[in-house]
């Protein structure tokens, strides 16, 4: 199995700004796409952002264009999501995920295989 493990999450005040990092272990391979989800309780897991494995892809949802970028090191294993100009709105529980085949499409939450526990994004007004 393909362990991730998000970090980088916390508080910040609004404007600030933010990388969260998502590591792979385990039974790791060329994991492809790799994506980010964010949830707010009562609410339904919402696409973030995703990466293609040459790191050259990419594609976000609307309300980050501009905002967030998402780039990732094969090397290590790691997809990261700088987070600039954050605003209450983004709270919520980041989700780092990671699909196996390079197929689907990669802002639906069925494309990925493996999720990591999350880490928690708190942006105060």
């Amino acid at each position: 199995q393909v362990q991730l493990v998000e970090s980088g999450g916390g508080l910040v005040q609004a404007g600030g700004s933010l990388r969260l990092s998502c590591v792979a272990s385990g039974r790791t391979f060329r994991t492809n796409p790799m994506g980010w989800f964010r949830q707010v309780p009562g609410k339904e897991r919402e696409f973030v952002a995703t990466v293609r494995w040459s790191g050259i892809g990419t594609l976000y949802t609307d309300s980050v264009k501009g905002r967030f970028t998402i780039s990732r090191d094969n090397a290590k294993n790691t997809v990261f999501l700088q987070m600039n100009s954050l605003k209450p709105e983004d709270t919520a529980v980041y989700y780092c995920a990671a699909g196996s085949s390079g197929l689907g499409n990669p802002d639906l939450s069925t494309t990925y295989d493996s999720w990591g526990q999350g880490t928690q994004v708190t942006v105060s007004s």
